[in-house]
């Protein structure tokens, strides 16, 4: 039984767009949902989600046999983390908050195996290897992972084509509510220097060679991105569509306002 192959990966590296959508809830059946609505991937969020390992577990487990790619966002890009999200079974890591070369090359580091990294060396008790089913895992296992770096910071910003220049780094996904915090300009996409911000960021990024990615709530922004060659691109998330969808019912019947999602992230 080889090592399955990481149909995201592959996309997003031969510049196919993959539209996302994030994963808040922490809870199994929301992920199984989403992941027969037709996105290309799907993030089980640990920074801003109520997540731990076993919920992420319950939903990778419940993607399972989706087509979406399901990727993990850890709470920060800790080895001890990455360690124990990759031995769980996540293929694809998106790290947030990565604002130097330094930064990202330890991040590569925690994604391999000795001599080339310093992840762990214990798959066959884990689910990322099916328990062992996969004997070659620790050999072919790194051809299959991903690892998308968060570009949050103007310092970031700065660094995108030293980061981008990584081996290892598979693509560098824009932050921007948090980007737009740093600027002065918290929760402000609207803002022209937010909107120039981001614009020129993934420009720069394509430039590079390596994939680029965003989320917001702004359809249109998101278009823009899509023109501009951003390969995986998320538009909404479960919760803000879900609590939409409530609101509105509820208005229709004169007991809320309809209050739709916010405009960024």
């Amino acid at each position: 039984m080889p090592v399955p192959a990481n149909r995201f990966k592959r996309a997003i590296t031969a510049g196919s767009p993959q539209i996302g959508l994030w994963l808040n809830t922490a809870a199994a059946i929301p992920a199984e949902i989403a992941g027969r609505a037709g996105f290309d991937w799907l993030v089980i969020d640990g920074e801003h989600g109520p997540n731990d390992l076993s919920t992420i577990r319950e939903q990778l487990q419940a993607l399972s046999g989706s087509s979406a790619e399901p990727v993990v966002r850890p709470p920060m890009g800790e080895t001890w983390m990455i360690k124990q999200l990759l031995d769980l079974g996540a293929r694809t890591l998106l790290v947030p908050m990565v604002d130097t070369p330094e930064q990202a090359r330890q991040l590569v580091r925690a994604m391999r195996y000795p001599p080339n990294g310093v992840r762990g060396v214990g798959a066959m008790v884990a689910r990322a290897s099916g328990f062992g089913a996969v004997p070659d895992y620790v050999e072919s296992a790194e051809a299959e992972l991903c690892l998308l770096v968060q570009i949050e910071s103007l310092q970031a910003v700065e660094n995108i084509e030293s980061i981008a220049a990584i081996d290892g780094i598979d693509g560098l996904f824009i932050g921007p509510a948090d980007l737009s915090a740093d600027m002065g300009h918290r929760g402000r996409l609207d803002h022209q220097d937010v909107r120039a911000t981001i614009s020129d960021a993934i420009t720069r990024i394509v430039a590079t060679g390596k994939p680029a990615g965003i989320l917001t709530f702004d359809e249109k922004l998101n278009r823009e991105c899509l023109d501009l060659g951003a390969t995986f691109v998320a538009v909404g998330g479960d919760v803000t569509e879900f609590a939409g969808a409530l609101r509105r019912l509820a208005a229709r019947y004169g007991r809320a306002d309809a209050i739709d999602g916010p405009a960024s992230y």
